[in-house]
């Protein structure tokens, strides 16, 4: 695969979660570095870059509450951007008709949350027969309680998102082996 039908896929990095009462800022940094990194991979290498927002009723997720935007702390210049209403980028968005017209057969997969918008793409676009690699250091996410009271960590369930992707769906990758043959085709 090369940066000419790869795309970098980043998934409801937005100021809308800021609002959300589960909204834990203790990993931002060290997401947004890993993030960005790869978005400037990306850009360095000619790889087309699409910006997801998610959008819905919720009052921070409206277009009209002018926090569908990219966290302020992000520099991206997406070369597409796709609204979805639901946790797969694929649904109804006219993102597949853009990525088979451009050639696309690789994603990279990134954004917030991990386990629910990110990975489902991921699985989405695996059963539609796309190759994808799932960057979890460049995924966000926040701790959950279980129905029977049990808390999962952030990292609890980042592991728990790769142990379901892994070899099924998608390969699991760090953000330099992400962009490794990227720049080995180059």
């Amino acid at each position: 695969m090369s940066a000419h039908d790869t795309a970098l896929i980043v998934i409801d990095v937005q100021e809308s979660f800021r609002q959300a009462p589960y909204w834990d800022a203790s990993e931002l940094p060290a997401y947004l570095s890993r993030q960005q990194a790869l978005i400037d991979g990306a850009k360095a290498a000619g790889m087309p870059v699409v910006q997801i927002f998610h959008v819905d009723s919720d009052e921070a997720f409206t277009l009209e509450s002018g926090l569908v935007r990219a966290l302020e702390e992000i520099s991206i210049a997406p070369d597409a951007t796709y609204h979805k209403s639901v946790h797969s980028a694929l649904v109804d968005t006219g993102l597949e008709a853009w990525l088979r017209e451009n050639g696309i057969r690789r994603l990279i997969v990134s954004g917030i949350r991990t386990e629910q918008c990110c990975e489902t793409t991921t699985r989405h676009a695996s059963d539609l027969g796309f190759e994808v690699d799932f960057v979890t250091e460049a995924t966000l996410t926040f701790p959950m309680t279980h129905p029977s009271g049990r808390i999962f960590t952030a990292e609890d369930i980042r592991v728990r998102t790769e142990l379901v992707l892994a070899g099924r769906f998608a390969r699991i990758v760090t953000v330099e082996q992400a962009l490794a043959p990227l720049s080995d085709a180059a």
